[in-house]
């Protein structure tokens, strides 16, 4: 478009030129008769069609993908606006862009990461009182078709191109994103709103944030809900109980092991007792047995006998060993 636009306004100043090197070498005297005026060759031509384009272009907008365009006539605002592509707009009519493109804000602990400059986290009660931080962005955007309404209710603010954004995140985002908050998560416990109800509650909020922002005509794309946070003496209070957990989980094991360790022991007693109990029993039917029939010392001689008579050596040494055959 700014190419047709240059091309046109070329062929204008040509037109235009021609005609001043006409006027400025027009015959002045009888000493320029017969002389050959100097001219632009085709500038009548060439200044119609400028004229012509210029005007043309003057009544042509181009609407890129990324805007609407808000037409303001001398009688007020057109209600339908113009959307992506060429349109033909009169040239006592204004056309005023609006970026339709999806806007982002965020409220976050930290302060390099969120719309102001310092910790913008927002902090709401839950069910039992506790407050609890939250880092959390929503992703919105005009309506294109309501834009009209959007340039007629909300001033700029006197923050240029963006002041009207700017005003609709401070004074309908982010009200909205806090009170929707505060509503949702009073109705959950500080650990379900760690850690299992989070997409819950996320998207509570979301369906709460979109009712509310449809009445200054804004589309809700997307809430995320990225952190959560205790206020600093509840986290203490928890790390303290985890860890009294912990050396409770630690004893309750060592305790465990110990009783594990008696078990043992008395198991070995057990077996030790019996084993002695057998082995006395044992003697005393073996004792018993042996008393009711000597008989039985002879028998168990016999039984660890190894087949071999005894070799003696009879007097102080210097006897007669005496050695008995072995029968076969």
């Amino acid at each position: 478009m700014s190419i047709a636009r240059f091309i046109a306004w070329m062929l204008l100043l040509y037109g235009a030129a021609g005609f001043l090197v006409l006027y400025l070498y027009r015959p002045t005297g009888s000493n320029d008769r017969g002389s050959k005026p100097f001219r632009l060759p085709f500038f009548r031509p060439i200044l119609i069609i400028g004229l012509f384009s210029v005007i043309t272009m003057s009544l042509i907008v181009m609407i890129t993908a990324q805007e609407v365009g808000v037409v303001v006539t001398p009688r007020g605002v057109r209600p339908v606006a113009l959307h992506t592509g060429w349109h033909v707009v009169m040239p006592w009519n204004n056309v005023f862009r609006m970026d339709k493109t999806v806007w982002v804000y965020t409220c976050a602990q930290s302060s390099k990461e969120g719309a102001k400059p310092n910790a913008d986290a927002v902090w709401a009660p839950t069910k039992d009182g506790i407050k609890m931080g939250f880092d959390v962005s929503v992703s919105w955007r005009i309506d294109a078709d309501q834009a009209s309404w959007i340039y007629s209710n909300v001033s700029e603010n006197d923050g240029g191109d963006e002041g009207r954004y700017l005003w609709l995140e401070e004074n309908v985002i982010r009200p909205k994103l806090k009170s929707a908050l505060a509503l949702t998560v009073s109705n959950y416990t500080p650990i379900e709103v760690y850690s299992t109800k989070r997409q819950d509650i996320q998207d509570e909020v979301a369906r709460r944030i979109k009712q509310e922002i449809g009445a200054f005509r804004l589309i809700l794309e997307q809430v995320d809900l990225r952190e959560v946070y205790y206020n600093s003496e509840y986290e203490k209070a928890i790390n303290d109980k985890k860890l009294a957990e912990q050396e409770a989980l630690r004893l309750i094991e060592v305790t465990k092991q110990q009783e594990e360790l008696k078990k043992q022991e008395a198991i070995k007693k057990d077996i030790a007792i019996l084993k002695a109990e057998g082995e006395s029993k044992a003697l005393q039917i073996k004792g018993q047995s042996i008393s009711n029939n000597p008989k039985i010392i002879d028998l168990e001689w016999i039984n660890k006998w190894n087949g071999q008579l005894p070799t003696y050596m009879m007097g102080n040494g210097q006897g007669v060993i005496l050695s008995l055959p072995n029968k076969q």
